[in-house]
């Protein structure tokens, strides 16, 4: 009886060390990421006055990926990456609403992440990171474009990210992921309208919220 005892505790630690993070160890997850940017409004100046106009950013979902160094079983660090988030920007005039253009960016952050100990399948975790967005491919909608609206610019970001996330192990190096962040994301946005006659800008706090659903493997 004792044996059988000392075997099970035996086999249970062996079962707890091989579920534990290992120096080295290198994570690549791929799955589902949503940006949901917040929700608030920016107001669009013309010629510096405020014109009544408001604009925002939709949400949108690309294919994320991201790659986890293990420094340690608690300490990693995580390069957040991903097909080009694409994005309509919405003009607000009284109660219409209307796209008024279009614009992509590539979000990368770069994280430190520490696991708690927990002795199970489940790895919880919190990071800490900064982000560098990139837009691009700028451009209003054609109905915009015919009314004499161009040259629209959003500059790039630099930022803040926060996380909380898990990891849940399936065994066999393979693993579920699901993660929640805040990534602090403004940027400027200029244009020209009346044909080039008028100066446009709005300074926008994107600030979203970024959710990941995704599949691991540990090599």
């Amino acid at each position: 009886m004792k044996k059988s005892i000392l075997a099970i505790a035996l086999l249970s630690s062996l079962s707890t060390a091989a579920l534990a993070n290992q120096a080295g160890d290198i994570l690549v997850r791929g799955g589902v990421t949503m940006v949901s940017p917040d929700s608030s409004k920016a107001a669009v100046l013309l010629d510096n006055a405020d014109s009544g106009l408001k604009v925002s950013v939709d949400d949108n979902a690309q294919i994320g990926l991201n790659f986890v160094y293990f420094i340690d079983q608690n300490w990693a660090i995580e390069l957040l990456a991903a097909t080009p988030f694409d994005h309509d920007i919405k003009l607000h005039a009284g109660a219409a609403t209307t796209t008024l253009a279009d614009t992509k960016h590539l979000p990368p952050t770069l994280s430190a992440l520490y696991y708690f100990d927990t002795s199970s399948s489940i790895k919880p975790y919190v990071g800490l990171g900064i982000n560098y967005t990139v837009f691009f491919d700028d451009s209003f909608t054609g109905t915009y474009s015919d009314a004499g609206f161009s040259d629209l610019k959003l500059d790039n970001s630099f930022g803040y990210a926060l996380q909380v996330g898990a990891d849940y192990d399936l065994g066999d190096n393979w693993s579920v992921n699901v993660s929640a962040r805040y990534i602090d994301i403004s940027t400027d946005a200029s244009f020209k309208a009346g044909n080039g006659t008028v100066q446009g800008k709005a300074s926008v706090d994107i600030d979203p919220m970024v959710y990941s659903v995704m599949l691991g493997y540990t090599f």
